[in-house]
């Protein structure tokens, strides 16, 4: 069986630049890339906010420049899954795939989180094209423009609020009669005068020639009132939560209340010894690319300091 001082699990901006800072402290390791090789910024178009691209760059581009970096350093980066991974000891075993394995002596978990979706077709269609589950990486696209907000939450107040001083119209598309956020979020939308809430409303379709040009609502469903409306928006924006990707662990590393990797003290460590996590998977309140990026960084800087002081390094 292969052997690596650490396995990178992810390839995103967290494990990308994990594995530049291990190569570069001289850490044997093994990124696998997971189903989505370069993680969720692939199907960013535009990103302008990632430091150093005073024009911007193309998310697939950024993380085609990273992987790049990361390789030319040593790290030795595979296509393939994690499906699962043995926690009880030191080396850690994991399996690729459902079949072939590696032992490691470190882990770093970089496998992000997903965005959840409504499940309708369209959503898939008009992906990069007028559907974005991020409003601080896409609202700058925006500007002057009609938006939708989908969600009543505390994360739907706050993309609407944020996205209230780009765009001239915020739509929030809510399914119940009221908010579900906290009071404070809930003044703040109140006192937007280009937000306004449709209660009671579900969307049931998106449509536009090349991108989104409006919104197939149905208000009321399911009830003697129902009834159809659509609404002209040139940007939907999805926020409605999102899942971190930890179900390959096997319920050995500890979450938070809402599923993300609980992380232990001030560093990137984890529940298991020599287990750390960087990302999305552990960071349920920025989620931007470059704070996935500096996170990335520390676990590597925790790995390098674990190995030596169990005198491995």
């Amino acid at each position: 069986m292969e052997r690596t001082k650490c396995l990178i699990i992810g390839s995103g901006p967290a494990g990308y630049t994990a594995a530049i800072y291990a190569s570069r402290a001289n850490i044997d390791n093994v990124l696998y890339e997971g189903i989505q090789p370069g993680g969720q910024l692939t199907i960013t178009t535009e990103i302008e906010n990632f430091p150093g691209f005073p024009e911007g760059i193309g998310g697939l581009d950024l993380m085609d420049n990273m992987r790049a970096q990361a390789e030319r350093v040593g790290s030795k980066i595979r296509s393939g899954e994690v499906t699962s991974i043995n926690f009880d000891k030191a080396p850690y075993v994991a399996t690729i795939d459902g079949g072939e394995q590696i032992a490691a002596d470190t882990v770093i978990i970089a496998t992000g989180a997903s965005a959840k979706y409504l499940g309708i077709a369209d959503e898939k269609k008009y992906a990069g094209l007028g559907v974005s589950a991020c409003a601080t990486c896409d609202g700058f696209f925006y500007r002057k423009k009609v938006v939708a907000v989908v969600g009543g939450g505390d994360t739907a107040c706050e993309e609407a609020s944020y996205l209230s001083n780009i765009a001239s119209k915020v739509y929030m598309i809510v399914r119940k009669d009221y908010l579900r956020a906290s009071q404070i979020m809930q003044k703040r939308v109140a006192e937007k005068d280009n937000i306004e809430i449709l209660f009671n409303c579900n969307t049931v379709g998106l449509f536009g020639n090349g991108g989104v040009e409006g919104a197939h609502l149905v208000k009321f469903k399911g009830t003697d009132k129902e009834e159809m409306l659509d609404i002209k928006i040139d940007g939907f924006f999805l926020a409605i939560g999102h899942k971190p990707n930890t179900d390959f662990l096997g319920g050995k590393i500890d979450l938070d209340a809402n599923g993300y990797i609980d992380l232990k003290g001030k560093t990137t460590a984890t529940n298991i010894p020599g287990v750390f996590a960087a990302g999305d998977v552990a960071d349920p309140m920025y989620r931007q690319a470059v704070s996935a990026a500096g996170m990335g960084c520390h676990a590597a800087l925790d790995v390098q300091a674990y190995l030596v002081e169990k005198g491995e390094l």
